[in-house]
């Protein structure tokens, strides 16, 4: 077989492992092992499906970025909290288009994640043709603003972060 590796992504594998190590909260023999087992198996019959993440570039830059968007989601959490134990009458639901300078399918996916995390958004659509990401909100009163603030706050930097270049 020409091209296959038996170790498909090394990090990936690392990385999987510890979670298993987390998971079973002990770091016995038995338990590293199948987490070994489990790191390797997982990305070598999942490897036609992952998509290949571009290089970091600013590494320090994502630190502080996912510390950015667990703030942001503890803070949607709040607002959210506040919109749903109030009237409805403060509720202002809408689908708002997000023009996408993002071109990597990786960093696109992972923006997408990022926002359908953050409580109160969802991402709904991604139409490539057309380059937008089809968001919902559960309040947006001005959606231009919305529209700004996540590409002000989650594509930027993502932009800045990923080695990848916008149109």
């Amino acid at each position: 077989m020409s091209g296959f590796r038996w170790l498909a992504h090394p990090t990936l594998t690392l990385l999987l492992t510890v979670i298993w190590l987390m998971l079973a909260n002990t770091f016995g023999f038995g338990h590293l092992l199948l987490g070994l087992l489990l790191g390797w198996a997982i990305p070598l019959l999942c490897r036609d499906f992952l998509i290949a993440m571009p290089r970091v570039r600013r590494p320090f830059r994502l630190g502080l970025f996912v510390l950015q968007v667990f703030a942001d989601i503890l803070v949607a959490n709040l607002h959210v909290a506040r919109l749903v134990l109030g009237p409805e009458a403060r509720l202002n639901p809408a689908f708002v288009e997000v023009p996408m300078a993002i071109e990597d399918e990786f960093v696109l996916a992972l923006l997408t994640n990022i926002i359908s995390l953050t409580p109160g958004t969802v991402s709904a659509d991604l139409d490539v043709e057309r380059r937008t990401l089809l968001l919902h909100a559960l309040d947006a009163p001005d959606p231009a603003r919305l529209v700004a603030e996540v590409k002000r706050r989650y594509e930027t930097p993502l932009l800045e972060i990923f080695q990848c270049s916008p149109t």
